[in-house]
């Protein structure tokens, strides 16, 4: 598996990108605006992530995400990694992050890499998403935003 810098080119994989945010205005908007990487095995492609940044000397991954069908093999860690790395590279000094209150296993994921809680933004998915969302059970409603000093 290989992890690259889509060309300007290269349509970016919007099925993936909607698996991780289901609203197409939102991930166009953040599309254009940010870096698009992918994880590629031969031509498939498994995984994707965005990188945007956002404030002086910081950078956030706003959608990561991998392929139904191959998640549970690493992928996504590796994404994650590959994003920190990345950034690093870039110079930036801080990393964010941010995911449903109710996504239990992307919570530990990026706490496992390193990333930290740092504040709720309440009635965030209720604020910016006509329709209601469900994981795991229950609606998500708050965006919780993790950090990494670089």
């Amino acid at each position: 598996m290989n992890i690259v810098n889509l060309a300007s080119h290269e349509q970016p994989p919007m099925d993936l990108l909607l698996l991780a945010d289901p609203s197409p205005k939102l991930v166009e908007e953040y599309i254009q605006r940010g870096q698009c990487y992918v994880a590629k095995a031969e031509e498939l492609i498994l995984g994707v992530y965005v990188l945007l940044p956002t404030r002086p000397e910081t950078v956030e991954i706003v959608n990561i995400a991998v392929d139904e069908r191959h998640q549970g093999q690493g992928i996504g860690k590796k994404l994650v990694n590959h994003a920190i790395e990345t950034a690093r590279q870039l110079g930036y000094k801080t990393i964010e992050i941010g995911t449903g209150n109710s996504s239990i296993g992307q919570l530990a994921l990026y706490q496992k890499c390193g990333f930290r809680m740092t504040w709720i933004d309440r009635d965030f998915f209720i604020r910016h998403y006509e329709e209601p969302i469900y994981e795991n059970g229950m609606q998500v409603i708050d965006m919780v935003r993790l950090s990494q000093d670089l």
